[in-house]
């Protein structure tokens, strides 16, 4: 099987590879990249003034499944990510069950299987049931497959037990990707602490509770020579203590969101639930900072944190519902909105973020192009302008704050291994 991607411009953070080029594809593999190539019986994808690029890898997803189902399936959530031009996708743990052991990370493995052909990559818990008081078999789990360890959800308030799961996961060459909060402090509040929440009349979630909990991880880090990522990062102050764990040489990297970003705690006033995620939005001095953590190179990666609700769920009262958005087929459209089209980023800088980058952290052999490697590739127009409609979504989530919003950037294929799971303007397969 061949496919031709014929006078696309290539955009390969990592190898240098740009340009307007061609490249074809045999087998699922890379089998070359040139100018005016031609191959006979090859299908062709006419690529010109699109961008072409490796394909996107979503290390921080909730599919839901199993348990919770009615919120999403590995199926509908891979079908979200093809639309998004995500090729590979990395699910938390946080399922009922959890993925706490080899034998749950082998159900996960093999119920991806029937899903489109996005790559599922699982994350383990860092402890069992994410109890937070015994640690899961570090070795089973990526023996089973999965590449990374989090509690992703329910943040490890012990200390010991965060360096013990440091220790051990050196030992496998893997990352632990922690949810940085102290839950004494944040509980289930629904807002940022400071002035939305006082509008309000609701306790808030201090940046404090965030901040020292990224503090303690990176010294964990620095201690413990182990692997540690932040996730989700939302204050200026988080960005400055990781920058500080950087500098120093800890092995320490984090990832932001697009919400984080673009976003304030005043969302929260104008959309209510919709705007309730987990860190919370923040003030315009943490998108400020983000933004420039973000340029600066001290944020690592950006990731979707795509957390599927029911309709019935986020129209609960706002202390009552539930936190998380949904972010797979809006992510690349509003990050190059927002850091693209305003000249904050370039877009080979932006794609480093969300292709070699996170693929780095998990150590998985993606998010770059090569020859002789697998043909995974995300085709988008950066200029393209749509209107985000929620009911045109693959995902069953419909809770997302930029509902109606104008985007620019809009993807036009997702390839795996030389196979089209999107195409723009065609039904899913």
């Amino acid at each position: 099987m061949k496919l031709l991607i014929r006078q696309g411009r290539l955009v390969d953070p990592v190898g240098g590879i740009g340009g307007v080029m061609d490249v074809l594809i045999e087998d699922g593999k890379v089998a070359v990249i040139g100018s005016d190539l031609r191959s006979p019986n090859a299908s062709v994808i006419d690529a010109r003034g699109l961008t072409v690029c490796a394909g996107l890898v979503d290390m921080h997803v909730h599919l839901r499944e199993p348990g919770f189902e009615y919120k999403e399936t590995i199926a509908t959530g891979s079908r979200a990510a093809a639309r998004g031009g995500f090729t590979s996708i990395a699910p938390m743990p946080n399922t009922r069950p959890v993925i706490d052991s080899p034998e749950r990370v082998a159900d996960l493995l093999h119920r991806a299987d029937a899903a489109c052909g996005v790559r599922i990559w699982p994350i383990g818990a860092v402890s069992v049931g994410q109890g937070g008081e015994v640690l899961t078999d570090a070795a089973a789990l990526t023996g089973a497959g999965a590449v990374a360890l989090s509690d992703d959800g329910v943040p490890v308030q012990n200390a010991n037990l965060m360096r013990d799961a440091l220790i051990r996961a050196k030992r496998q060459h893997i990352t632990v990707l922690s949810h940085c909060e102290d839950a004494d402090m944040v509980k289930n509040y629904a807002v940022n602490e400071g002035r939305v929440s006082r509008v309000l009349g609701l306790p808030g979630r201090p940046a404090i509770a965030e901040e020292l909990m990224v503090a303690r991880d990176a010294m964990l880090a620095e201690e413990t020579g182990g692997a540690v990522h932040i996730c989700h990062v939302s204050t200026a102050r988080s960005v400055d203590i990781i920058r500080q764990f950087k500098a120093r040489g800890v092995s320490i990297t984090c990832e932001t969101c697009p919400q984080y970003f673009t976003l304030t705690e005043d969302e929260i006033l104008k959309q209510g639930s919709l705007a309730r995620v987990n860190p919370p939005l923040r003030t315009s001095a943490d998108v400020a900072a983000i933004r420039e953590g973000l340029r600066d190179g001290t944020i690592d990666a950006i990731v979707t944190d795509h957390a599927p609700h029911s309709a019935e769920e986020k129209a609960r009262p706002l202390a009552d519902a539930p936190s998380g958005m949904v972010g797979m087929e809006t992510s690349l459209a509003v990050t190059l909105t927002e850091l693209y089209h305003t000249g904050i980023m370039d877009l080979s800088a932006i794609l480093r973020k969300m292709t070699a980058n996170p693929a780095y952290i998990l150590r998985i052999n993606k998010g770059r192009l090569s020859l002789g490697g697998d043909a995974d590739f995300t085709i988008f127009d950066p200029n393209e302008a749509w209107t985000v409609d929620p009911e045109k979504f693959a995902s069953k989530g419909r809770n997302t704050p930029f509902a109606g919003r104008k985007l620019y950037g809009k993807v036009k294929y997702t390839i795996v291994e030389g196979r089209i799971l999107y195409q723009d303007g065609q039904e899913d397969e």
